[in-house]
């Protein structure tokens, strides 16, 4: 699950880290009463940073520094409603809805830290570079000397050693090296307690009065642990993301937009690769990941079928089952119960597998639908294209 911009900064300044003050705001005028209490605070300048889930903000038209009250209004006004585009949203965007009001700070250096689980090692690695403010990726491709990557044993945690490695490699002064202690413990203790997946500040910056801040914040965390924090799984914004996930997402269905025209229905990740994969080998593009599980229902089954349908750019759908746990005869009946309540017109092949699959193949049958039932995944993957194509 993802979160805005405030929402972080407020999780990491609950655990230490140091962050701008600034106030989230709805409408124009909650925007120009931040402004102004920041102003009559000492302020000498303010940022609006347009809340999205979505980086590139800057670049696309979504952080602009104010100088006044007045600017700052003027500038909330144009960009709440506004369309922001990204190279994270893709030429879709998204609308803006919340705007992030703070100071302005004397910056010094930007710098880069993240934190993360690296699944090769399992291990959480803390990562830093001198090259803040820019894409950590580009750095990570073109000059990956330049990261500092700092793994931590889950049963010390991050040690003060490690914290000053960081501290030293990214060039802070010996003044800030014990504030820059305090900071990255904070962080490493907000990331390890909130059952975060992913902490990154880009920028972390010293100001030329010696302090240090997360200028950016962005948190992600794991869903499987979100029974822990009922606190954090209420921030998290749906109008964000993708209408037919989040409908997905009701009915305990693991559902991804993608791009192409051949949906895909399958159960386990591992076969949803898989079948991807050989949608592609046979020249067509999936047009999105759905993995019903491996206890899935037949209600579940057609709740599935419903959300593919729902996409307008597929023009056939690859039904590939394994039956295990989910029986071949239940997603047979979830597949004709919700084939005959959609009134369905598009092509459908089904490659099926496993338990009951010779009882799950008489119920296709004997429905009256017309469904193709294909031998191997080979053999699915041509027919389900060439059914797209058509």
């Amino acid at each position: 699950m993802k979160i805005h911009e405030y929402q972080g900064k407020e999780i990491l300044k609950r655990f230490g880290v140091t962050v701008p003050r600034g106030m989230m705001a709805l409408t124009h005028e909650e925007a120009e009463a931040a402004a102004k209490g920041l102003f009559d605070s000492g302020a000498t300048g303010v940022v609006v940073k347009a809340q999205i889930h979505a980086g590139g903000r800057g670049k696309g038209g979504g952080v602009k520094i104010a100088k006044s009250v007045a600017e700052a209004s003027e500038i909330a006004g144009r960009m709440l409603g506004m369309k922001l585009v990204t190279h994270q949203t893709g030429p879709e965007g998204r609308i803006v809805r919340r705007l992030l009001v703070e100071e302005t700070l004397p910056i010094e250096k930007e710098l880069y830290l993240g934190i993360l689980v690296d699944r090769g090692e399992g291990k959480p690695v803390f990562m830093a570079s001198a090259a803040g403010g820019m894409e950590i990726e580009q750095v990570a491709a073109e000059r990956p000397e330049a990261i500092l990557k700092q793994y931590i044993d889950p049963g010390m945690g991050l040690e003060p050693f490690q914290a000053r490695k960081i501290a030293f490699a990214l060039g802070l002064s010996g003044a800030q090296v014990n504030p820059a202690v305090k900071f990255l413990t904070s962080l490493y203790r907000a990331f390890l307690e909130t059952d975060a997946s992913l902490v990154e500040i880009n920028p972390f910056i010293t100001t030329t009065d010696g302090r240090i801040f997360a200028l950016d914040a962005k948190m992600n965390f794991d869903d499987n642990a979100l029974f822990r924090h009922p606190d954090i799984r209420d921030l998290r914004d749906i109008t964000e993301e993708d209408p037919l996930e989040v409908e997905a997402s009701k009915h305990s269905l693991n559902y991804i937009k993608l791009d192409g025209n051949v949906g895909c229905m399958v159960n386990g990740a591992g076969l949803a690769m898989s079948t991807m994969d050989i949608i592609k080998c046979a020249g067509g593009m999936p047009a999105n990941f759905l993995d019903v599980g491996g206890g899935a229902s037949a209600e579940q089954v057609a709740n599935a079928f419903e959300i593919l349908l729902s996409d307008k750019n597929v023009r056939a759908v690859l039904i590939n089952i394994f039956g295990g746990i989910l029986r071949v005869d239940t997603l047979a009946t979830g597949v004709v119960e919700a084939a005959k309540k959609t009134h369905i017109q598009l092509p459908i092949v089904l490659r099926l597998e496993g338990t009951n699959v010779e009882e799950g193949k008489k119920i296709l049958k004997e429905s009256g639908l017309n469904f193709t039932i294909a031998e191997t995944m080979k053999d699915a993957a041509d027919k389900v294209v060439a059914a797209a194509r058509s």
